[in-house]
């Protein structure tokens, strides 16, 4: 079989099941790197975002898959999910946006795996630019938040990066586009508290966003107004108000419930190795343990 065929046939296997997918040959890591590096160069980024969020990026992956000569990209539709956590005889309903749930990463590797395994091929996953590689590839268009957006699924995916060594012959590698439903809307600039997007190019000014500054420890700038906090983790005011994500805003699922025990712990910021295991659980199944340190902070936020 053509190599170009068996990466449709994966493809299409994948859309069967809801999910999206595209696999470009893994020379075009060194275009993403330096795309990134580019964006620095060009202070289009600020330094200590790059340092912070961009530097994590697994670009030198000779080692990581002997015999990888392909780049996957795929994405599985994720709700929301609203957890509750009761303190002082009160409940407070919290969102967590779609894309820090991973429980589909694991079905979408697994789905990918049994389809590679029975064509030989193997698969890894990787750390890579997923939004900048989602639209590189042609599988996503970027809205003027700098959110990727899939046709049928919007911004309610969750986009993970894997190396096969799958060939795939010639491959789409697409100039970043914007929707055409971004060319007179400002809905999601409207709405930004922050001002965070800019009118003019894709990149925003991440450094002014909520999502940023509620994922790095420390306390909020002077100049945020609590108000503006809506999500545990993350922000969701640009994409509810998007008209592209009309049919998903709405998508919500129930998670975790915290006791009021259970919620004190967390807003006291009691260290890991002292939480009940229960608790652990909960939070492992809500993938907020890499945000252990930020929770107490975003939660009393949000609690006023």
């Amino acid at each position: 079989m053509a190599p170009n065929e068996t990466a449709g046939l994966v493809r299409s296997k994948l859309e069967e099941r809801g999910y999206r997918a595209r696999a470009v040959p893994i020379e075009h890591i060194a275009q993403l790197k330096y795309e990134i590096e580019e964006w620095l160069r060009q202070r289009k980024i600020d330094a200590a975002l790059f340092e912070k969020r961009l530097s994590r990026f697994k670009f030198d992956v000779g080692t990581t898959l002997p015999g990888a000569c392909s780049i996957i990209i795929a994405a599985a539709p994720q709700p929301q999910r609203r957890t509750n956590f009761h303190f002082n005889g009160q409940t407070y309903s919290v969102i967590i946006p779609p894309t820090y749930y991973g429980d589909t990463d694991d079905r979408i590797m697994e789905v990918l795996q049994n389809i590679l395994k029975s064509y030989g091929y193997r698969l890894y996953p990787t750390v890579l630019p997923e939004k900048l590689l989602a639209v590189r590839s042609g599988m996503a268009k970027y809205g003027k938040n700098n959110i990727a957006y899939i046709e049928g699924l919007g911004s309610f995916v969750s986009p993970r990066a894997f190396l096969s060594d799958m060939p795939v012959g010639s491959a789409d590698w697409l100039e970043p586009q914007a929707m055409k439903e971004c060319e007179k809307c400002r809905a999601c600039l409207n709405e930004c508290p922050t001002k965070a997007i800019v009118p003019d190019r894709f990149l925003i000014h991440a450094e002014r966003c909520i999502t940023f500054l509620n994922e790095d420890r420390g306390e909020f700038p002077e100049w945020v107004d609590p108000a503006w906090h809506n999500s545990l983790i993350g922000c969701m005011k640009c994409q509810l108000v998007c008209p592209v994500n009309k049919r998903f805003a709405k998508w919500v699922e129930e998670g975790e419930d915290f006791t009021e025990s259970e919620t004190r712990l967390i807003l006291n910021g009691v260290p890991l190795e002292r939480i009940p295991p229960e608790t652990v659980h909960k939070l492992n199944r809500c993938y907020m343990l890499d945000y252990l340190g930020v929770l107490p902070r975003n939660l009393r936020a949000l609690m006023k």
